[in-house]
């Protein structure tokens, strides 16, 4: 097993929600890292229907005096046991670890989050740094950063298993949707949005869905935590930028195994898309584990100069171009020029295929080799 790279939760004695999707490794983490718990999995039905019967019995299940840890697993299950968390840290001062893989129950109906009296963290795909020495470039782009994937065998039938067992089954068991053969026709159209402007009226053309329910599949997307929009970089904007966000699914495996190719398909077409989607789940989990609070965007400006990531925030501003290509051309850098002319405190990099560090002015052009083992140092620098 890795060594994540999150370990901030644990080391204090505040209660804290840990999301991510499933397969990330929650469950896996905590179990290495926490022995001496009360552990409760709301995926087994009889914990489920214990709890979703009466709340109450969550106190019956603690002995008196209790002082470790208790995870609750898949919390938003029952989300009516986080009124009977709440007032149990309140009464016993308890401290609980409450996973999830679904933030639509917990963020619809006025569900209790705890009012403050739980920190938020986030669970992510392994990162290049998690892996180390066994981080290889070409399978993370093919095939993802989730741990089941990486270490188990037949990794394109792992994956298509995932999205059937996974995306499918839980959006069916939810009662998300009452027509799972359209919202499989939506998966797949919305794969080709991948990096791309969201535009919801060409997936619903695409996958012939009224605009509306494409729009609420978005949302299922997002509060399964499988989905990520991506906003637009406006602040302070010297000229006309594109308003829409872009679309990414959360791992490049999992959008790998949702999007169609045939022999009509270029290459580019999904291996640039897959390229952006490795940096970008990278730079969200690095972004979180070391609790840098930068806001992520991209930025693109009317007559379509643009720049893929930006990560803005109390460290200052960082501008992130992936070019798919072992070599790299003046040409490569048009988005960064203008956007450094538009913000010169923003620090610029062309992210590569090749080998060797460059520069050009005080743009910088690096490996993804090298600056995804070091974006912890690069985002903590002003």
């Amino acid at each position: 097993m890795y060594v994540r790279l999150l370990e901030k939760p644990l080391t204090g004695k505040k209660s804290f929600f840990l999301f991510g999707p499933r397969g990330t490794g929650k469950t896996s983490w905590l179990r290495s890292k926490v022995s001496d718990c009360i552990y409760l999995d709301l995926l087994e039905a009889q914990a489920f229907n214990k709890f979703v019967a009466n709340p109450e019995r969550l106190e019956l299940s603690i002995p008196t005096g209790y002082k470790h840890w208790i995870i609750i697993d898949e919390v938003q299950k029952v989300p009516a046991l986080l009124d009977e968390v709440h007032r149990l840290i309140e009464k016993y001062r308890y401290k609980f670890v409450l996973t999830g893989s679904s933030a639509r129950k917990l963020r619809h109906g006025g569900v209790n989050l705890l009012a403050g009296r739980a920190l938020t963290y986030f669970m992510h795909p392994l990162t290049a740094i998690e892996l180390g020495k066994d981080f290889n470039l070409k399978r993370a782009i093919l095939y993802g950063g989730l741990p089941g994937i990486i270490t188990g065998e037949e990794p394109l039938q792992s994956l298509a298993s995932y999205v059937q067992t996974y995306l499918y089954q839980e959006v069916q068991q939810e009662g998300l949707t009452r027509n799972l053969e359209n919202f499989a026709r939506f998966l797949e159209s919305a794969s080709f949005s991948q990096g791309s402007l969201l535009n919801i009226s060409a997936v619903a053309r695409e996958c012939s869905v009224h605009r509306r329910l494409v729009a609420s599949y978005f949302e299922i997307l997002d509060d399964l935590l499988i989905g990520y929009q991506l906003p637009p970089f406006t602040k302070r904007s010297k000229r006309r930028l594109v308003a829409h966000p872009k679309f990414y699914f959360f791992d490049v495996g999992v959008f790998r195994s949702i999007r169609p190719q045939g022999p009509l398909d270029l290459e580019e077409e999904i291996d640039g898309p897959a390229l952006e989607t490795l940096f970008l789940q990278q730079l969200r989990a690095i972004n979180d584990y070391f609790s840098f609070n930068y806001k992520l965007y991209y930025w693109r400006t009317g007559d379509g100069a643009e720049v893929d990531f930006i990560a803005y925030g109390p460290n200052g501003m960082h501008a992130f171009e992936i070019k798919r290509s072992n070599r790299w051309g003046e040409s490569d850098l048009h988005g960064l020029k203008i956007l450094g002319h538009d913000y010169p405190v923003a620090q610029r990099y062309l992210v590569y295929l090749g080998n060797k560090t460059e520069y050009f002015r005080d743009i910088k052009i690096v490996p993804i080799q090298e600056l995804l083992f070091d974006l912890p140092n690069v985002l903590e620098k002003k």
